[in-house]
């Protein structure tokens, strides 16, 4: 590269980040109260369902659903209802608090959180193909997204469910300050005991989780607009090419995103331009599914529950682990496989229609096992 190409792509990326600081400066005033609003609904969400626990361990008793298998199927199933995974995940620990699940259903529940979580982004990706006049590469996004998330959370549950039963977490978990969190709790109590008092498990469930999404749709609404990605945004995509690289990106969009979802989805475009190439959206995908804990991590601090913090604490590390160990044992076969079977079924209706069913045959049967 020339020195005038390098002396001009570093002025144009400190013109991208003052743009950036002062957009930031800006919005700050309608952040602080957007920000105090969608705490306190997010609270009063997570202790309401706490309330409502009871009665959910009942209807849990009923369906038979009393173990992480068929909780692993629960919490993927919600996921592809609520088209997101971060609401199942903060009520997997919500039910958790309130004694409804014990902690391995816990981390079971919110580990199919994020497996149903990927479907968001086939779905984008088949509008944006069905729009594309046929250019599969946002279907072959949501392909890859949906198959790199299964097969590497599948292994890092049952490491998780291991490590959890050691309790070699919770001393790590006892370090972590929650005295913060006490205020949010105390301003949600006034309003979560008469409603406790006074309406079954049921209505509290429902508001509980009426206020959780709302609390949710608030976050969204203050998030940075990145549909479609800035120029910026496109320029800073294109130079990650190795896998280490996109690795640490998805990392890093999704520690700003807050949303596994949200942030693969922003590749299905990057990836009809050109931006980002197919191989890379592994990698990518692969450090999404670890940062996109942290909002399920403020959760565990929020509800100040002991057992809490170690499940989130666990599926984290246990990701973490085995991306770290794909990437050093079988990165090849493990990318060539990925990508073959994403290119079968972008390519042809039959085999999408096969791979849409067994996805939403496989979280049902583990719910109804």
């Amino acid at each position: 590269m020339s020195p005038d190409l390098v002396t001009a792509t570093e002025a144009g990326d400190r013109v991208l980040r003052r743009r950036l600081i002062r957009a930031l400066v800006r919005r700050l005033p309608r952040l602080i109260p957007g920000v105090a609003a969608a705490l306190y609904l997010f609270t009063l969400a997570l202790k309401l369902l706490s309330a409502a626990a009871p009665g959910v361990a009942t209807l849990f008793e009923r369906l038979s659903i009393d173990g992480p298998v068929n909780l692993v199927g629960f919490g993927w199933l919600a996921a592809y209802g609520a088209l997101s995974g971060s609401p199942v995940a903060a009520l997997s620990l919500s039910l958790l608090d309130g004694g409804a699940i014990s902690a391995s259903g816990s981390l079971a529940m919110l580990s199919g959180s994020r497996m149903g979580a990927s479907l968001i982004v086939l779905v984008v990706g088949f509008i944006a193909y069905a729009r594309g006049r046929g250019r599969p590469d946002g279907v072959y996004v949501g392909v890859v997204a949906l198959l790199t998330t299964v097969i590497v959370y599948i292994p890092a549950t049952v490491l998780a469910l291991w490590l959890l039963g050691t309790g070699v977490l919770d001393g790590p978990s006892a370090l972590v300050p929650t005295g913060w969190a006490d205020l949010p709790g105390a301003l949600a109590r006034p309003v979560v005991r008469p409603l406790a008092d006074h309406l079954p498990g049921v209505a509290l469930f429902g508001l509980g989780v009426g206020a959780l999404l709302g609390a949710f749709a608030i976050f969204d609404r203050m998030l940075p607009n990145l549909d479609p990605p800035p120029e910026g945004f496109e320029q800073l995509a294109r130079r990650f090419r190795s896998p280490r690289a996109m690795f640490l990106f998805g990392c890093a969009v999704t520690s700003l995103t807050m949303s596994v979802s949200l942030s693969v989805t922003i590749l299905v475009p990057l990836t009809l331009k050109g931006f980002v190439r197919r191989r890379d959206v592994i990698p990518y995908v692969m450090g999404a599914n670890i940062t996109t804990f942290l909002d399920t991590l403020f959760a565990s601090l929020l509800l100040d529950a002991e057992a809490a913090t170690p499940v989130v604490l666990a599926e984290m590390l246990s990701v973490t682990i085995v991306s770290l160990l794909v990437f050093v044992l079988v990165w090849r076969p493990f990318s060539d496989g990925i990508l073959g079977v994403a290119s079968r079924v972008s390519s042809h209706r039959g085999a999408l229609l096969a791979f849409l069913a067994v996805f939403f045959v496989m979280p049902l049967a583990l719910a109804v096992s």
